[in-house]
């Protein structure tokens, strides 16, 4: 094959088979914002989330954001690691403004090899960050980390649990 026509091919076969070109017909995560977690709220999110990992004897930071990404709550349980303090954060933010679960990146970089999310401000390529969603609307997030990926989201999740409505994967 000359080399135009394997450009061609290669340029054909790119266009073709890249997932990016699908349009879908209504925007993905299209949760809208509501009204920011309050403190109270935050600090009930936490505590389930603490308690989960007391159960699982985890050390874990969590993190509660409210719908602007902004750190309205947090806890270091004694003897978590200080690196997961920022990534706690991190999660809580990425989730709040991005409006999906931070595995969704994890996903999209490690499983379909989209490493173009890693040149988007914020994003966090690691599973921990929840929405909170509250009457279908996104009030916030919680972020933890101090654990491996999967520790993170079952606590995460336990306290996301407590707001009442824990967000689908792919809306």
């Amino acid at each position: 094959m000359s080399s135009s026509k394997t450009a061609i091919a290669l340029q054909e076969g790119l266009t073709t088979s890249n997932p990016l070109d699908a349009v879908p017909d209504e925007i993905p995560f299209d949760v809208p914002y509501g009204p920011p977690v309050s403190l109270d709220q935050a600090q009930t999110v936490i505590h389930a989330a603490v308690a989960e990992a007391k159960k699982r004897n985890w050390k874990m930071n969590v993190a509660v954001a409210d719908s602007g990404g902004n750190l309205v709550a947090f806890q270091r349980m004694d003897g978590a690691m200080l690196a997961s303090i920022r990534i706690a954060e991190h999660k809580a933010r990425a989730a709040a403004t991005f409006r999906r679960e931070t595995k969704i990146f994890e996903d999209g970089i490690q499983l379909m090899h989209l490493n173009y999310l890693l040149a988007f401000d914020g994003i966090i390529a690691s599973r921990g960050g929840i929405p909170l969603i509250e009457q279908g609307k996104i009030i916030g997030a919680i972020g933890s980390s101090g654990g491996t990926d999967s520790q993170d989201e079952v606590v995460s999740k336990a306290g996301a649990a407590v707001i009442g409505q824990l967000p689908t994967s792919n809306r």
